[in-house]
């Protein structure tokens, strides 16, 4: 090459010797020369200077030989570049250059060598001095320094392989904060090319206060390693991450950033808190359920008796008539609060949901003339496998739900479809693989915000004015979903009306008869039996006692558990039925039934309970129990289970 046709070179190595050699070399022979001590400082020259050649170290700090190659290859203005890279390794001993895209390779060695063969390549001829020079000229270490470098090339290939398979993305930071290197999972979670990431500033990747605390986390592990509280986690492009920072003690001061996508655990998290809240609310709202239902039966059981005395003539007849309406109005409000603690009755069939939408639509709307519905269902529905009487609760408390959203009128529209698990839309969890029905109520109100879309369904908890609501319809809602193993989910903006989509497991088998019959309307004649009625609620002894002798039984009581199994024990031979209540102090009603089981085997039971027939006493129902009965219930209702108990 002539000296006047000179050429732009670059020269990285982060070995200030070798620096100062090629820098005099090169000048000396018309060379416009640039250095660098590293990779990153390389990139910040290649801004400026594109070379004709760049001469690059192949073990450098702060981006390596290997990975600025592979960058310089990767952007379109510099990827003409005639590469050679520097190595103190035997070529022989290394990969092939063109892996990572140099064109060349110069072994590092006696600095004549070395220069004939960096003339060579350019295309300058080295003066014979150069060529036939013997010596070291002052490298007489070379071949450790060959040794050397090939063992940390090795440490280095085994340490990049283990990064590269962390599940944890890998950032390594200069002591400006700027990213020298990223292992996959990193660029990953960055979203971003490692060409672009290279060399960027790392708190740059975040926004607002986020970045604020991410600096102030990244300048505080000067001292000692940082890990942000599990609570704290910062934003990154849609993902929720957590940042553990460690300083590296060496002269350059390095920081090392571990990043963890911690998305589908505070998923997870939010799931389990919310199910622990809604959990405990259920548990406190069946209780208080329960208790009601027990004060509902004496109240229900005294005006039965008062109902079987008198003659429908008497003046007082139809009032007290009246508190028997009202007392079925509260248990309606309890099944409510049971609905939502999952503790309702239950009885699963197959249904034609489509056909409980018409018939139970039809009704509502007589109700809401002013309200326009339509409905969009499908012609194939499958069955759902569901009680048929606490889904029209969940219908007619989503209709009235819309109602109240749209106090002066609007559309409902109602929709049905099959869908798959993959189909129901969720942050908060993932539903069980299965086949499930799909109900969309939706209206055209005024909508909800996030903050009352996070209460709506808690119990006791209403938008409408405290003479208007009891805040129980949604919180029913819910526990009744929740106990088909169903799933709810709830989509509205202020203005923008609101959707609720049910999705109900779909069952295999057809569609059944409900098979629900009117009540029963005259006491079923007693034979005389003997009954022993078991409750630790005085007042239910008493007016279930009274009931009973009115019906013609002879009748004993127990006040607890324990009571029950003595009593039963001194008349085993005379008692023809037990009846159980179920919660009680001490001595559970499930207890009682197994020790009177083992006096007596044939022992006809009728379980009782504020409760469901869900849970415990389905399961002694299955030990062979006879039969359950739900407070508060009728004198009728009563009688017609007590003899089929004992037709048993």
């Amino acid at each position: 090459m002539s000296h006047r046709n000179k050429r732009k070179v670059l020269v990285v190595d982060n070995h200030p010797v070798i620096l100062k050699f090629m820098c005099q070399l090169l000048s000396k022979y018309g060379y416009e020369v640039k250095t660098a001590k590293d990779g990153l400082d390389a990139l910040a020259v290649l801004k400026d200077f594109t070379p004709d050649v760049a001469f690059i170290d192949l073990v450098m700090p702060n981006i390596d030989g290997r990975k600025l190659c592979e960058m310089i290859r990767g952007t379109p203005h510099l990827r003409d570049i005639y590469l050679v890279v520097l190595s103190a390794i035997d070529e022989a001993e290394m990969a092939p250059v063109c892996e990572f895209g140099a064109d060349k390779y110069i072994t590092k060695g006696p600095f004549a060598q070395m220069a004939a063969e960096v003339l060579g390549v350019l295309g300058t001829e080295a003066p014979s001095v150069l060529r036939t020079a013997g010596g070291d000229n002052g490298n007489g270490h070379h071949t450790h320094l060959r040794e050397v470098t090939k063992e940390l090339l090795s440490v280095k290939r085994h340490l990049e392989v283990i990064m590269m398979s962390m599940l944890e993305g890998l950032v390594e930071l200069n002591h400006e904060l700027r990213v020298v290197y990223a292992n996959p999972k990193a660029l990953s979670l960055l979203e971003i090319r490692e060409e672009a990431l290279l060399g960027s500033s790392f708190p740059d990747f975040f926004q607002g206060r986020a970045r604020a605390r991410v600096k102030e986390m990244l300048d505080g592990a000067d001292t000692m390693p940082r890990r942000e509280e599990k609570r704290r986690t910062f934003e990154l492009n849609g993902r929720d991450i957590t940042l553990n920072v460690s300083p590296v003690k060496d002269q350059q001061d390095k920081t090392i950033v571990v990043i963890n996508d911690v998305t589908k655990q505070r998923r997870m998290e939010a799931q389990l808190q919310q199910a622990e809240k809604m959990e405990a609310i259920g548990t406190l709202a069946g209780g208080i359920a329960h208790d009601f239902n027990n004060l509902l039966m004496a109240v229900q059981g005294t005006v039965s008796l008062l109902l079987f005395k008198m003659d429908h003539t008497h003046p007082f007849y139809e009032k007290i008539s009246s508190i028997e309406q009202w007392v079925e109005s509260g248990a309606r409000l309890t099944s409510q609060l049971l609905g939502y603690a999952r503790k309702g009755k239950y009885e699963v069939t197959p249904i034609d949901l489509n056909r409980m939408v018409q018939d139970t639509a039809e009704t509502f709307g007589r109700t809401r003339k002013d309200i326009v519905i339509e409905k969009m269902l499908h012609d194939k529905l499958y069955p759902a496998k569901a009680d048929r009487g606490q889904i029209e609760q969940v219908l007619f408390n989503l209709y009235v739900n819309a109602a109240n959203a749209m106090p002066g009128g609007g559309t409902l529209s109602l929709a049905t479809q099959n869908v798959t698990d993959k189909e129901i839309p969720s942050s908060l969890y993932e539903p069980r693989q299965g086949t499930y029905v799909e109900l969309a109520v939706t209206d055209t109100g005024k909508g909800m915000d996030a903050k009352t879309m996070d209460r709506i369904f808690e119990p006791f908890y209403t938008t409408q004015e405290m003479s208007r609501g009891t805040g129980l319809g949604l919180a029913s809602v819910y526990g009744i979903v929740k106990g088909h193993e169903g799933y709810i989910e709830v989509d509205s903006q202020p203005g923008s009306g609101t959707t609720f989509r049910v999705y109900f497991p779909a069952s295999p088998e057809a569609t059944v008869f409900d098979g629900r019959r009117p009540p029963c309307k005259e006491i079923a004649p007693s034979r005389h039996e003997t009954i022993l009625l078991v409750d630790d609620e005085q007042m239910i002894l008493e007016v279930g006692q009274e009931l009973l002798q009115a019906m013609g039984y002879t009748v004993l009581t127990a006040e607890d558990g324990r009571e029950a199994v003595q009593v039963y024990d001194s008349n085993k031979d005379s008692i023809d039925l037990l009846i159980l209540d179920m919660v009680m102090p001490g001595m559970k009603g499930g207890d009682v039934y197994d020790e009177v089981k083992a006096i007596n085997p044939d022992i006809k039971v009728l379980l009782s309970s504020g409760y469901s027939v869900e849970g415990e006493a389905s399961e002694i129902l299955d030990r062979g129990c006879n039969g359950f009965i739900q407070k508060p219930f009728h004198m009728t209702e009563l009688s017609e289970n007590i003899r089929k108990v004992l037709k048993q």
